[in-house]
């Protein structure tokens, strides 16, 4: 245990060994379920010995693949201790599954609490956000690490009294090396830099591109790139076609404004860094008081609203779609889908997503 910021905020972190003597049983009690992806589950668990609460990710290993993702994940968090970031606390090898006993996040997605009747939200308190995402990121970047999946569902409050932050879901970060250039397929269309789209090399700035588009909906409750389907999206976010609207930025600062400018820029290069973002003056000097007039919650409460029916419907959809494969195993075959019918979809369906958008540039 170690404290943080001045002593204010205790920071619990180690580093985790695989244990493949033990039982997760052993330790912990298994409570209710938290949520689920394409990885496996997520339980709230306690710890036998001690009472105290964690979260623990539950991987399918059934598959050489399987485990050296997931043993790839816990060697990435021991490179993690920061307060502002998630940190993983013991993990537990079993014959078919890797559970990774996670510290509790109980405070909730940033964007649910701020739309909270309670919860003040000004452009000052946006700044403050801002700086503790930064900092976190500074860290993960510092390590060689880029997190590839920055978005409101992965920035949680501490608890549901506190204002401290903490960045989660390490599930598709990479670790760069110079001369290794890394492309991915994966990401949330609305966040994904254009690098991405286009299947350009990564590096740090494009988890920069996120904090920018991220701080755009802070601040306006508006997605800067968000067509009326995901090919509109990407199209957008290819072209980098984006402005401040009159109605939504009218009363936010010229800083606030330049510190969004420049974040979204289509060449990877201009973009500001974590650490040339925390220089920036927008986050360095305090706002004035006709800057702690209060930001409207409706837009916001109807990003998340979107946000929400947006994830229903692809689940829906990805439902539909493996139980007509399920039920049709020769289709199946020829789609080369197996048990991770699901991390597969997505690859393939945005692959003829960009081509009709006119933008391929995924190469299967």
């Amino acid at each position: 245990m170690s404290q943080a910021e001045g002593g204010k905020e205790p920071f619990e972190c180690c580093h985790v060994v695989i244990n493949s003597q033990e039982k997760v049983s052993d330790v912990y009690t298994q409570l209710e379920k938290l949520g689920e992806g394409k990885f496996g589950k997520v339980y709230r668990l306690q710890e036998k010995a001690t009472g105290k609460v964690r979260a623990g990710k539950y991987f399918r290993t059934r598959t050489a693949k399987e485990k050296e993702a997931a043993e790839a994940e816990v060697q990435l968090m021991n490179l993690l201790h920061h307060p502002r970031l998630v940190q993983c606390l013991a993990a537990f090898q079993g014959p078919a599954e890797l559970v990774m006993v996670m510290e509790y996040v109980a405070g909730g997605e940033l964007f649910e609490r701020i739309v909270d009747d309670d919860f003040e939200h000004t452009e000052p308190s946006s700044a403050q956000y801002l700086r503790q995402i930064l900092e976190g990121l500074q860290f993960m970047h510092g390590q060689a690490i880029v997190h590839l999946d920055l978005k409101p569902e992965n920035i949680v409050c501490v608890s549901p009294g506190s204002h401290w932050l903490k960045i989660i879901d390490f599930g598709l970060a990479r670790k760069l090396a110079p001369g290794s250039p890394v492309k991915v397929l994966h990401g949330t269309p609305e966040f994904m830099a254009p690098e991405v789209v286009a299947f350009e090399p990564v590096d740090f700035t494009t988890d920069m591109w996120s904090v920018g588009v991220i701080c755009y909906i802070l601040l306006s409750g508006e997605s800067p790139f968000q067509g009326d389907n995901d090919m509109e999206t990407l199209s957008n976010i290819t072209a980098a076609q984006w402005d401040f609207e009159e109605e939504t930025f009218s009363e936010i600062s010229e800083e606030a404004k330049d510190f969004i400018s420049q974040l979204l820029q289509k060449a990877p290069r201009r973009r500001l860094s974590s650490a040339g973002a925390l220089l920036h003056p927008w986050l360095q000097h305090p706002q004035g008081p006709s800057s702690t007039k209060l930001l409207s919650k409706e837009r916001m409460k109807q990003f998340l609203t979107r946000r929400k029916w947006q994830k229903t419907g692809k689940a829906l959809l990805a439902l539909n779609r493996l139980t007509l494969l399920s039920q049709n195993p020769e289709r199946k075959a020829s789609e080369g889908q197996d048990e991770e019918g699901l991390s597969l979809m997505w690859p393939w369906s945005r692959h003829i997503l960009l081509c009709t958008a006119g933008i391929c540039g995924i190469q299967n």
